[in-house]
């Protein structure tokens, strides 16, 4: 391993890196070490490489784990200004370890890296060795909360695993440190005991002091200007925040605090460090970067028609964002030609990790001629009364180059004004292309973008290369600092891996010579037709239609799938299944293999990206997935030996929120409110023997060591540890329906049971958090409110019969309990609460592309979901039935008449006129009316034409002050009638 370390030190200096020390403190990452954190701020150059210990102590495991460990080594390089290749050159340095990266799969994984606690953070990578994560690979965006420019590389290798691939080794333990000693001879009692200090014996009240006290001395040297100790103390905060996370006694809301200030302290380092930079006038200069491109301006001309080939290269975009880009390029093309007179076919797009293809067939030799119109001053003032040309209209012509005498009329929406009619000469494709194209580069947009060493330009990835061609001919595009060319890019481990092309038209096959398959929906054939071909092999198959959202994934990792069939342990399969497909899905992208009656076997599909040796690329990844079930099997053990009750008991060091209490207290408000709700509904029997059950139970798996660690099976864990407890299979489920729905299109609650747990839950949060201010702001939402609002919203829509529960009666259950912690929930805030779940549901229905207008017409009702969907699906059969939109019209009108705030009484002595008479007579037949849509509709409908009548005979503003109120009175009246069933006025004139 040393040598390893000192031939990576070789191969950066070789490069003009500089080496420096590891730091001196606790650091989780080389990160850290003020010669990354701080040194890519500000303008000058920097090029670093150095060894740094890094210390987790989330990653205790006691020496046990084969992959996971408190102090790992990391081998840290910092590349300021990005040079343009760090992919490459990464590459490179692994073959200088010895790696072979023809045989083995090593793919560029999205990782959006972010460190909170000092305000850093950017876009990249993990680099997986067949499966394995080896090195972090991100393009610094912030740091200390200050934009950065340049951009700098930052590459995180992560030595212990990458020597035990090169070795051989399936255990940290076993690799070979030294001639003659092993590393778990040099290391392996300090793994142990610093495991034992972390995960049992470290003093949580002593870490929570240290963590203030070193809080206090950071700002003291803030004070004092003096940024390289400040910085020295936020670290220090960070690691005893780290300890107290590791000793399970953060929260994830104190965890948000906690960040929050040592941000804001790592903000002020940053500043203060730019500032000292600045004040000594940057003793290493400024960096330099790329020449923007020269415009085009001569261009090829072709004759005929041909095919456009527009190909946007790429670094590693996220899979997320690969059919994204590859449809918005070609809207943007498809409206950006629109624009132009250029003639031209269909436009289509095709997309891989590394490019975006754009296609357009039969683009023509160029625009037609035509004529352009300007139009000048009106008529009236272009002469005066004697005729004579006037200075606005002759300047108007000189602008225009043309001579006065031919100016001529131009009638626009019956005004008069002088214009100039010019030839306007057709463009030549190329020169029409090469503007449309540099537009498409530079108007490239993702969900989240970043920025590289190219200042004019941001987007998911770095955009690196560009091809145009139309037909065999080069479409001169610039795009900042890119130009187009020919050449494009294959595998970068190919013998070859820049490839000339003739001509669009062979673009296709070209790349699949080369490896590379462009189009999608073949990449996405091939993988499911290779996967259950292998699956088949041991009797087995793969889910697709179950799997389809991960095998989407999939296909946007990869530009050649390789799919390679592993198998792991058959022992692991007495986990839950559930355990095992979360760590193959979330964490390793395979697809689970299953056999006939959909059990799992010990067996999984990963595809793998490119020409690869199978044997090779298999053994790692089975490694891979053994360590992260070995890791689970640990959780598992430890947490089968715990009573639910004791994990539960576990809660009260969890604090939720400072003014809402610990965690123990947030779940016993859930039981409470899950049982006042409960009572709303009238709910009896072996339900509510069920709910009291689990009510006590509450978020008791938050206590266990499995969700510490995969968070995201909450719930799962809940009813597994309850059944081997004893607990009643209903009790069970409902502690697993409590956590649902996790996101928009999760499945909400199975039971009943479960469905009050989870309103409990979401009503809770929402009104406590809201309560104290902390609701969501913009795009920012750290406690996920628009999620509970939501699911909220999905449960009680899917569960008509607890429609007793409204928002506003879940919102009062929830604050009554919050109350009784002596907090106060302003009615205000439960209003504002209720109008916000109400949004989730109005996008709901329109995410589901339901009419706005009738949306818009049920939305009164919506703190009733279950009556405003009903009363949605009424109103789209009635919109087609005869009479109902004459029904609408009328009291849409009897609505506008009437002044707000009339009151719905009047005085029908007062009213003689015949058709007055007569509406009064109709309304009385209606009064009481019914309050939902599906029998309004008819006992209303006597209404239509008396209101007719009236509003043809009758005045309402009469004179005579009594009989006007008396008309506004009646009106008022079928207003309020018709108002609890429907917002009649949203639904406009649209059924005119």
């Amino acid at each position: 391993m040393q040598d390893a370390l000192l031939a990576l030190t070789k191969y950066w200096t070789d490069r003009g890196c500089m080496v420096v020390q590891p730091f001196n403190t606790e650091v989780g990452a080389g990160t850290l070490n003020p010669a990354t954190i701080l040194r890519v701020l500000g303008p000058e150059p920097w090029r670093v490489a150095y060894v740094e210990p890094s210390v987790r102590p989330d990653d205790s495991r006691y020496g046990e784990n084969p992959n996971r460990l408190q102090t790992h080594t990391q081998f840290q390089v910092v590349l300021k200004p990005d040079p343009g290749n760090p992919q490459e050159l990464f590459l490179a340095s692994l073959e200088v370890l010895g790696i072979d990266i023809h045989a083995h799969d090593v793919r560029f994984v999205e990782d959006n890296w972010a460190n909170p606690a000092t305000g850093s953070w950017g876009l990249g990578w993990e680099v997986w060795l067949d499966g394995l994560e080896i090195t972090q690979f991100t393009y610094f965006q912030q740091a200390g909360g200050m934009t950065l420019d340049p951009v700098s590389v930052e590459i995180t290798y992560g030595i212990e695993r990458i020597m035990m691939a090169l070795q051989g080794v399936s255990h940290f333990k076993d690799i070979a440190y030294a001639p003659g000693i092993s590393y778990g001879e040099a290391f392996g009692q300090a793994e142990y005991e610093m495991s034992r200090y972390y995960l049992d014996d470290a003093d949580v009240e002593s870490q929570k002091r240290l963590f203030e006290e070193y809080a206090a001395e950071a700002r003291r040297m803030l004070d004092a200007r003096l940024p390289v100790p400040a910085h020295i103390n936020v670290l220090r905060c960070s690691h005893t925040f780290n300890v107290l996370d590791a000793r399970g006694a953060v929260s994830t809301t104190e965890r948000a605090k906690a960040f929050g200030r040592m941000r804001t302290l790592a903000r002020e380092v940053a500043q203060l460090w730019a500032e000292r930079r600045t004040e000594l006038e940057y003793p290493l200069g400024q960096a330099e970067l790329p020449a923007a491109a020269e415009v085009p301006t001569s261009f090829p001309k072709v004759s005929g028609t041909r095919q456009l080939l527009f190909e946007i290269g790429t670094e590693e975009m996220p899979p997320s964002e690969v059919a994204k880009t590859a449809e918005s390029v070609r809207k943007a093309l498809t409206e950006k030609l629109a624009a132009t007179r250029l003639g031209h076919g269909t436009v289509t797009t095709y997309a891989t990790p590394r490019r975006v293809v754009a296609f357009v067939t039969e683009v023509q030799a160029g625009e037609p001629d035509a004529e352009k119109v300007a139009r000048g001053p009106k008529k009236a003032a272009a002469f005066d009364a004697e005729g004579n040309i006037t200075k606005a209209a002759a300047g108007f012509a000189r602008g225009q180059g043309v001579d006065a005498s031919e100016l001529h009329d131009l009638d626009v929406d019956g005004v008069t004004y002088v214009a100039v009619t010019k030839p306007d000469p057709g463009r030549g494709a190329a020169e029409v292309l090469s503007g449309v194209l540099s537009e498409i580069v530079t108007g490239l947009r993702s969900d989240k973008n970043m920025r590289w060493n190219d200042a004019k330009l941001s987007f998911t990835r770095p955009v690196r290369w560009l091809v145009a061609l139309l037909g065999d001919q080069v479409v001169p595009v610039a795009a900042s600092t890119l130009t187009a060319g020919r050449i494009t890019r294959v595998h970068r481990t190919a013998a070859q891996p820049t490839v000339e092309i003739a001509a669009a038209e062979g673009y296709l096959d070209l790349l699949r010579i080369h490896g590379i398959e462009a189009d999608p929906a073949r990449r996405r054939t091939q993988i499911v037709e290779a996967a259950q071909e292998l699956a088949a092999t041991v009797g087995g198959s793969v889910d697709v239609e179950g799997e389809s959202a991960l095998i989407d994934q999939i296909v946007n990792l990869v530009e050649e799938p390789t799919a390679i069939l592993g198998g792991f342990e058959p022992a692991y399969l007495d986990l839950p299944g559930e355990i095992l497909t979360t760590v193959m899905r979330k964490h390793q992208r395979y697809l689970p293999v299953r056999d006939a009656d959909g059990k799992l076997l010990p067996h999984f599909v990963a595809v793998a990206n490119g020409s690869v040796k199978p044997d090779v690329v298999r053994g790692g990844n089975e490694g891979v997935l053994r360590a992260r079930y070995e890791d689970a099997s640990f959780f598992w053990r430890a947490d089968l030996q715990t009573t639910p009750e004791t994990m539960k008991g576990e809660l009260d060091k969890l604090a939720f929120e400072e003014k809402l209490g610990s965690m123990a207290q947030r779940a016993g408000r859930i039981g409470r409110i899950a049982q006042s709700l409960a009572g709303t509904v009238g709910l009896d029997g072996d339900d509510l023997t069920t709910l009291n059950r689990a009510a006590e139970l509450a978020k008791f798996d938050l206590g266990s060591q499995m969700v510490v660690e995969l968070t995201s099976l909450a719930g799962t864990m809940a009813r597994e540890y309850a059944r081997r407890a004893g607990e009643t299979e209903a009790v069970a489920q409902a502690l697993f329906d409590l956590e649902l729905p996790r996101s928009a299109g999760d499945p909400v609650p199975a039971t009943t049971p479960g469905a009050l747990l989870a309103l409990a839950d979401r009503f809770d949060l929402l009104a406590g958090l809201f309560a104290i201010g902390a609701k969501p702001t913009g795009s920012s939402d750290p406690f996920a409110l628009r999620r509970a609002a939501a699911g909220v919203v999905a449960i009680l829509r899917e569960h008509p019969s607890l429609r007793a529960i409204t928002l506003p009666v879940g919102l009062a259950a929830a604050a009554e309990q919050i109350g009784a912690q002596g907090i106060e929930v302003p009615a205000e805030s439960l209003a504002e609460v209720s109008e916000f779940a109400v949004r989730r549901y109005e996008q709901q229905l329109i995410d589901r592309g339901d009419d706005h207008l009738q949306v818009a017409a049920v939305l009164p009702l919506a703190e009733a979901p279950a009556l405003a969907d009903e009363t949605l699906a009424e109103l789209g059969r009635q919109v087609d039935t005869e009479g109902f939109a004459e029904l609408v019209a009328v009291l849409q009108r009897a609505r506008r008449i009437v002044p707000a705030g009339t009151d719905p009484s009047y005085d029908p002595s007062k009213l003689t006129e015949p058709a007055e008479v007569v509406l009064h007579e109709a309304v009385q037949k209606v009064t009481p009316a019914p309050t939902t849509l599906a029998e309004f509709v008819p006992a209303a409908s006597v209404l239509v034409e008396p209101i007719t009548t009236f509003f043809e005979e009758i005045l309402v503003m009469a004179e005579d002050p009594e009989v006007k109120a008396a008309r506004l009175g009646l009106l008022a009246t079928i207003r309020d009638l018709a108002a609890p069933v429907l917002d009649w006025q949203a639904l406009g004139t649209s059924l005119g």
